[in-house]
């Protein structure tokens, strides 16, 4: 499995990351000049109102929404934390270490906001959802700093360990070396990734977040409100440092700046793979060249295709997201009706979870799959779909198939989810919409497939003069690639009268395959 991260500046400030995984895109960004409140983002804020009702408080964060605040997003330690902000913003505390700094009793889970804070209260708050919609960001006093191996929680004596490292003389290892370098005042997550390192790599990681603590703690005094006064790294660093592993094999950059700093993050991080990061200089764009827009246009449409003709149809609700799974003009090879619904569920369940991280589609997903009669079907797709989505980075929850055949999902969402336009306007009509052209020639390219599978002598396909030129123009053109790798040339005829979108392939006979 080889993973390789592009990621593309723009001339407006932007930049883009795409995550590939064997040639294919499973994740995208985007890096916008000028997001204030990214997810990690803390902020030193005056406290707007706090709502009885809600159990909930509104804050000035500096967005035009004032952001929520929750009872239980307070964290035990608010106390301590109002506390030491006070303290350390009037300049009457100066060391910021926490080991001679003396803890308030910690607040009652069950207990009422307005008994913990007031208004016009300053606070240290850190965005953990994204302004989405309508709303403003969702934010928790209960601070984290993340690094490479492990996350500082500042007022806690806690340690644990992430979930995915299963071994128990691991777990305990870990443990024991966290414990021992740990400063007073601190907790600790051990992060999956630390499995396995040595204790001067984690130690080094902690000092890196105590410093980033400590520089953050001298912003407060006299600091105006509201204030970020400690931001996430840049982009780049903060996807490096949650999924780069020993898999990656390219690391392709298109700016020189953003190259030596990922160059030198990377270096910090994985000195002996500090080797795969190179500066792309081509002038083809470099989405162009791994194919990403291609992939883009085909996969952020209303319908996704997939292999062997099946396809799914993605709609979105207020409440909800609605996947429908279809088996399509698949040729059916399988012995039974359950044989071929099991088939297209598991291709379908693949690609869904792909889709999930590739548009960070997040709140309520219902997924209607083709209805299988067998249960132990129903539960290797279930295990199928669980396992698929195993590698995704936002909390996630699968309930079993529904005795109506759905399957339902919640994933976490901290970010507006990712929407690409892949319509454009149709020239057969003024006002119109219709798909992009490289989504027409997949489709047709499936259903080319499907015919030579069926063992059709001779094809020719009767399309659209723009589509036809699109397919035969350049070298090696689609066509000829067509021919490379079926050995069968399709003959292409323009036809004038057909709409944009109107295709029909003829057999040998001149008669129209249907």
């Amino acid at each position: 499995m080889d993973k390789e991260l592009i990621i593309r500046s723009s001339r407006s400030g932007d930049v883009d990351f795409a995550l590939l995984k064997d040639g294919k895109l499973i994740e995208l960004h985007k890096d916008e000049d000028g997001n204030n409140f990214a997810v990690g983002d803390v902020f030193i804020a005056k406290i707007r109102k706090a709502v009885p009702g809600l159990n909930a408080a509104f804050v000035n964060v500096g967005y035009e929404k004032d952001a929520f605040l929750h009872y239980h997003d307070l964290g035990p330690k608010i106390s301590s934390l109002l506390k030491f902000t006070k303290r350390v913003s009037t300049g009457k505390l100066n060391d910021f270490s926490l080991k001679d700094f003396p803890f308030e009793k910690d607040i009652d889970k069950h207990g009422k906001i307005n008994d913990v804070i007031k208004s016009n209260q300053s606070m240290l708050v850190q965005i953990v959802k994204e302004p989405i919609s309508t709303k403003g960001p969702r934010i928790s006093s209960e601070l984290s700093i993340a690094g490479r191996y492990i996350v500082l929680v500042p007022f806690s004596e806690r340690i644990s360990i992430s979930q995915k490292i299963e071994d128990k003389a691991e777990k305990d290892r870990l443990k024991r070396l966290v414990q021992s370098i740990t400063p007073k005042g601190f907790g600790v997550i051990i992060r999956t990734v630390a499995e396995g390192k040595k204790v001067a790599e984690l130690d080094k990681d902690l000092q890196n977040l105590l410093d980033r603590w400590t520089a953050m703690c001298k912003k407060l005094h006299k600091a105006h409100h509201p204030t970020k006064v400690l931001g996430e790294l840049n982009k780049a660093s903060s996807i490096l440092r949650d999924i780069f592993n020993d898999s990656f094999t390219g690391i392709h950059v298109n700016d020189e700046s953003l190259y030596i700093q990922v160059k030198d993050y990377v270096q910090e991080i994985a000195p002996k793979k500090e080797s795969i990061v190179k500066l792309y200089q081509s002038k083809v764009p470099i989405f162009e060249k791994y194919g990403i827009e291609r992939q883009i246009k085909t996969a952020f449409g209303k319908t996704v295709s997939m292999s062997k003709g099946a396809y799914l149809v993605i709609e979105h609700t207020e409440a909800l997201h609605v996947i429908d799974v279809n088996s399509g003009n698949r040729s059916n090879k399988a012995n039974s009706q359950e044989d071929t619904a099991l088939e297209v569920n598991l291709i379908s369940a693949t690609e869904i979870a792909r889709q999930l991280r590739l548009r960070d589609m997040g709140g309520i997903i219902v997924i209607d799959f083709i209805d299988q009669t067998k249960v132990e079907n129903r539960k290797k797709l279930f295990n199928h779909l669980r396992d698929e989505m195993k590698d995704d980075r936002a909390k996630h929850k699968i309930l079993p198939p529904s005795k109506f055949g759905l399957i339902q999902i919640t994933r976490q969402r901290v970010r507006p989810e990712m929407n690409i336009k892949t319509r454009e306007e149709n020239p057969n009509d003024v006002n119109g919409e219709i798909e992009a052209p490289i989504v027409l020639v997949d489709k047709i390219t499936q259903q080319l497939e499907q015919l030579i599978k069926k063992d059709y002598k001779k094809v020719t396909l009767n399309t659209h003069p723009f589509i036809a030129a699109f397919l035969t123009k350049g070298f090696p053109s689609i066509r000829s690639k067509w021919f490379f790798e079926h050995k069968k040339w399709v003959k292409i005829l323009p036809r004038d009268a057909y709409t944009y979108l109107e295709y029909h392939f003829y057999d040998k006979n001149g008669e129209r395959i249907k």
